[in-house]
């Protein structure tokens, strides 16, 4: 089959958990037969040159880019908020540079599957549909509004609560009509698939979760040094609410439990006042790091505190993957079909977690026990190419 994927942005390198998510899947697809093809919006923020993508790829799978700047703008943003019913944050993705070079693809070439990854390239299904006749397929990594009732949940300042409230309605009424323009969709995990058929979705699904290569990931010794982690974009509100969790109401205490601990924090695109804020704490702050699976495979325990989220948290797939143990709250392993002291430890309480960390550093047969059934179920239920044959047989049968 000849598929295109349209993403907004660029899924190479796979630095973050979408570009991780995206990739996999194309280069499993193309593994699996399929020619497949790439369009992405090539966003100030995560712009990368396309002709540095390695040859290795772009010989195999066809990239396109389109310049474009998605940045916040406090006027368009107060603009939208009182005159638009769409969400400020797909709005920013509605780009008319890259409607035209859509067009020109759809024009010279015939695709079987056109595959929108994320709610936000449905601004451009009204052309799909004009100029092609190939079946749409919705590729969910989260349900973005479930993100921001969690974060509304969560929120103590009146405006802020309401904000988040309103744009978590916006959003839910903008996914349910990019979903009603699809001819199939594939949410990432099976608490997604649910509220998709909720909202009243009624045409076929195959759940599939963000799917990995073992063979990038080497399981290494763990280190002896008690040490601690977070890894994970610092621009996305629920990594920063977790942190923050963490290195006020768990760091200190667990300090006093484990002298000369250390914490290692790492991230890209953290905001300058969001790093003046974990400044103040003791931590070592790597900033974005340059290979994220040497960065996690320097370190002793993952700590993952998310209270808000949707989809899949592939970092701590990676983790799991590398071989570290994975402390996390019941939202951070969501979609995850770990348990609890079998393959992961999981709590939302301040000192239950700090516990699980203690038992972690100072007992060598549990985090080698825990970190080599977390590796055994990346390698059963996680491995990329097994799951795109899997996506494969589904376009094949109810595509």
């Amino acid at each position: 089959m000849k598929i295109l994927f349209l993403t907004n942005k660029l899924p190479y390198p796979p630095m973050d958990g979408g570009s991780i998510a995206t990739l996999n899947m194309i280069t499993g697809l193309n593994r699996d037969g399929h020619q497949v093809s790439c369009l992405s919006l090539n966003t100030l923020k995560h712009s990368f040159p396309i002709e540095k993508i390695p040859r290795s790829l772009s010989a195999e799978i066809r990239f396109m880019a389109v310049p474009c700047d998605t940045s916040i703008n406090a006027v368009r943003m107060l603009l939208n908020l009182f005159f638009s019913r769409i969400p400020y944050i797909a709005e920013r993705f509605n780009n008319p540079s890259f409607r035209e070079r859509l067009i020109q693809v759809l024009s010279q070439n015939q695709f079987d599957i056109i595959q929108i990854e994320g709610p936000y390239m449905g601004h451009y299904l009204e052309v799909v549909r004009q100029k092609s006749k190939a079946a749409v397929s919705f590729r969910a990594h989260n349900l973005e509004h479930i993100i921001w009732k969690r974060k509304a949940t969560n929120e103590k300042w009146p405006f802020r609560k309401w904000y988040f409230l309103n744009m978590s309605k916006r959003l839910k009424r903008f996914e349910a009509q990019v979903v009603e323009q699809t001819n199939c969709l594939i949410p990432i995990s099976p608490l997604d698939e649910k509220a998709f058929r909720e909202m009243g979705f009624e045409k076929p699904i195959l759940t599939i979760p963000t799917g990995l290569n073992l063979k990038e990931y080497r399981q290494t010794e763990l280190p002896p040094e008690p040490s601690v982690f977070f890894i994970g974009a610092l621009d996305w509100l629920p990594n920063q609410e977790g942190l923050l969790w963490f290195l006020d109401q768990v760091s200190d205490q667990l300090r006093e439990e484990i002298p000369g601990l250390q914490i290692h924090v790492a991230g890209r695109n953290a905001p300058k006042s969001f790093e003046n804020l974990i400044s103040k704490k003791e931590i070592i702050y790597h900033g974005e790091v340059e290979n994220a699976k040497e960065f996690m495979s320097s370190y002793r325990v993952m700590i993952a505190p998310l209270f808000t989220g949707s989809g899949i948290r592939i970092k701590i797939l990676e983790a799991m993957a590398l071989g570290r143990p994975v402390v996390t709250t019941p939202i951070g392993i969501e979609g995850i079909s770990a348990r609890n002291n079998r393959e992961v430890m999981i709590s939302d309480n301040p000192e239950a977690f700090k516990k699980q960390i203690v038992k972690l550093i100072r007992n060598d047969i549990l985090s080698q026990e825990l970190a080599a059934a977390g590796r055994r179920l990346i390698r059963e239920n996680f491995d990329t190419f097994g799951l795109s044959s899997r996506i494969t047989r589904f376009f094949k049968e109810q595509v």
